[in-house]
């Protein structure tokens, strides 16, 4: 298998094509034009290039981008996140965008992803802090060059259980998931918890951000990776 590669190049930002809602002064503060540039971004490249569907584009600030950035309130000053599955970049470059104190991993395996991410993390000029990994989690080559992290971030990337496997072992002991779940927050939890626990996570909350800023707020999942319990990575 290919070792994960940095990849390199640029795109042009293209004309605004959304407005942003009064919410995301609110988030975003200083940063909102750079907030809307990258929207603009996902609107035009993104959809073009099938990232996002063409429905998306106008709910691109609620639905995806204000509801991601607002994670970032979870994570603590100049630490270091490895975004999973990052996609389009979400929700890995909405909390670079918000927090430029964050030094950001965008990991993610398919090609077209990654130029798109790239060219992003070029055009909005975050190269300082953002960096685009090819690769999958699970992959040796991943973990040895983005693992041993503090936080990881995922976002409609699997289920809990598959996503705590992959995931975990890219912390660093006592180190934390947030994974954006939505409703089924709860349930998934609930189905999960005893695989959680065998893969040496610390049982799961559920934490709502973006209360006081957002019609509706983000759902977490939060688990910790023990720093005392006896892993068993290779669990079901």
């Amino acid at each position: 298998m290919k070792s994960p590669t940095v990849a390199s190049s640029c795109c042009p930002t293209p004309e605004p094509v959304t407005s942003a809602p009064p919410a995301a002064a609110a988030v975003f503060g200083q940063r909102l034009d750079l907030a809307a540039a990258y929207v603009d971004l996902l609107a035009t490249v993104g959809v073009e290039r099938g990232l996002l569907g063409p429905r998306e584009a106008p709910r691109l600030w609620d639905r995806h981008v204000l509801n991601c950035a607002v994670v970032s309130d979870l994570l603590p000053e100049h630490t270091r996140v490895v975004d999973v599955g990052s996609g389009a970049g979400l929700p890995g470059l909405a909390l670079a965008i918000r927090r430029p104190d964050l030094r950001v991993d965008l990991v993610e395996s398919l090609q077209r992803r990654t130029s798109f991410l790239t060219e992003a993390v070029d055009a909005l000029g975050l190269g300082d802090s953002v960096r685009v990994v090819r690769g999958r989690a699970e992959d040796a080559t991943v973990q040895a060059l983005v693992g041993d992290a503090p936080w990881v971030t995922a976002r409609a990337v699997a289920p809990l259980d598959r996503l705590v496997r992959w995931c975990l072992p890219l912390l660093a002991d006592g180190g934390t998931l947030l994974a954006i779940k939505g409703a089924q927050a709860e349930s998934e939890i609930s189905a999960h918890r005893s695989v959680i626990r065998r893969l040496g996570g610390d049982p799961p909350i559920v934490r709502d951000v973006g209360t006081a800023l957002l019609p509706e707020p983000t759902m977490v999942v939060v688990v910790r990776k023990s720093a005392a319990s006896a892993r068993r990575e290779d669990a079901v």
